[in-house]
């Protein structure tokens, strides 16, 4: 904390009216801080007030010796007050923005009571202390969130992994209890079973130890922990795939798991589907897995666009993929257009147009004309014709299965 232009002495009027009420003036700070978070008043006064106004005064006096020192308030003795709170309130899992938004509450509060009993002629004195305050603020701010990203680091980090862990077991069937035990869960009798999916394939992530991938499984894991209403969200996401299995409780559905699709996307940059497969039973996670995997692969594959879909949305192309002769029989219908890949361009867009040729020739960047001129080569080589209502239904079936079945690109490491 460096004053340059006015420094704040003991002496400062400003000072001198908060100093003889500091016990009464802790209490009040604390109170205030406690207040601006939501649903304090439902947590006991005793799980805070053990040491959190003691160190309120420490604080105050380490910064008023600074202060008469004309010096920085002494970075490492704000670090030595503020980590034990800290560490205390993030093994008790309180969110650290509760805790930064009580810090702030409470310096708030100091700088209302100094400015109210401010005079005109106190206003350089004010100003000073205004530069402490966020000096202060500062600091504090920064010591916080490195403990409590430490505590985190240590205390969590195994537990978020037993949590993975039993979300896999939990989806093959396998023993469970164990690993309840270390993720510090209660396994419930049935979950609200999501599939993720990054669309498309994001093949330059490798599914071992990434740093990208380890921020997308975060970024997801706080997003799934929100929408659970608490830190009980299974999830085996992987930074590019996965499921997770959400605890009965707040009512959940379509316009809820769009929104956490709509909020990935913005977070890893990259379209997210999310498949909805209702709840399931604790007995029927295996197969139900199974099934949602099917899905999620089913949507990426189709290029869905970022949103959550049920199986309704996807039971055609689904019934499609089924082995059988019809399907195979379908498959061959494209093969002769493998090797003119323009002519499967045009075959999607038709599809996705309908009859309004016009919109899909401009599309294309093709006059009218040469798009049904491909249209007609489509014909003769298919056997089906896309202007025949029917055939055009065929194609459609038929490139849907023939996309479906292409193979993912192999990833390959840097």
């Amino acid at each position: 904390m460096s004053i340059t232009q006015h420094h704040l002495t003991l002496d400062a009027p400003v000072l001198l009216r908060l100093l003889p009420k500091l016990s009464e003036l802790a209490d009040e700070l604390f109170a205030a801080g406690l207040a601006t978070v939501p649903g304090a008043e439902q947590v006991p006064d005793e799980l805070f007030a053990d040491d959190v106004a003691a160190r309120i005064i420490s604080g105050t006096m380490a910064v008023l010796r600074a202060v008469d020192e004309r010096r920085d308030v002494d970075e490492h003795e704000l670090i030595e007050l503020i980590t034990p709170i800290v560490e205390q309130r993030a093994e008790e899992r309180i969110p650290l923005r509760v805790l930064i938004t009580a810090f702030f509450g409470s310096v708030r509060l100091l700088w209302r009571k100094a400015a109210a009993a401010a005079a005109p002629e106190d206003l350089p004195d004010l100003i000073a202390l205004s530069e402490i305050l966020l000096e202060v603020l500062q600091r504090s701010t920064i010591a916080m969130a490195e403990t409590h990203a430490d505590v985190e680091r240590s205390l969590y980090g195994s537990e978020r992994e037993a949590r993975r862990e039993l979300c896999a077991a939990l989806l093959r069937g396998s023993p469970t209890a164990d690993l309840a035990a270390r993720a510090d869960i209660t396994i419930a009798e049935s979950y609200d079973m999501i599939a993720l999916q990054v669309v498309p394939p994001d093949h330059s992530i490798p599914l071992v130890d990434n740093a990208i991938a380890r921020r997308r499984m975060q970024r997801a894991q706080h997003a799934l922990e929100e929408l659970a209403g608490g830190t009980t969200a299974l999830h085996t996401f992987d930074g590019a795939a996965g499921i997770a299995l959400l605890p009965p409780g707040p009512i959940r559905g379509a316009a809820q798991y769009a929104a956490l699709a709509a909020d990935l996307e913005q977070i890893f940059n990259v379209p997210v589907v999310i498949i909805d497969f209702g709840a399931v039973a604790r007995a029927d996670l295996p197969e139900s897995s199974t099934q949602i995997t099917e899905f999620g692969v089913l949507a990426r594959k189709l290029g869905r666009p970022t949103g959550a879909y049920r199986l309704d949305d996807l039971m055609l192309e689904y019934q499609l993929t089924r082995p059988g002769p019809a399907r195979d029989r379908l498959a061959s219908r494209i093969t002769p257009l493998i090797e003119h890949p323009h002519l499967l361009e045009t075959l999607e867009i038709h599809i996705r147009y309908g009859w309004d040729r016009k919109s899909a020739a401009a599309a294309m960047h093709l006059h009218p004309n040469s798009f049904s001129y491909r249209l007609r080569r489509i014909a003769e080589l298919t056997g089906f014709d896309p202007a025949d209502p029917y055939d055009s239904r065929m194609l459609a079936a038929a490139l849907t299965v023939y996309r479906l079945g292409e193979p993912e690109p192999a990833f390959v490491p840097n």
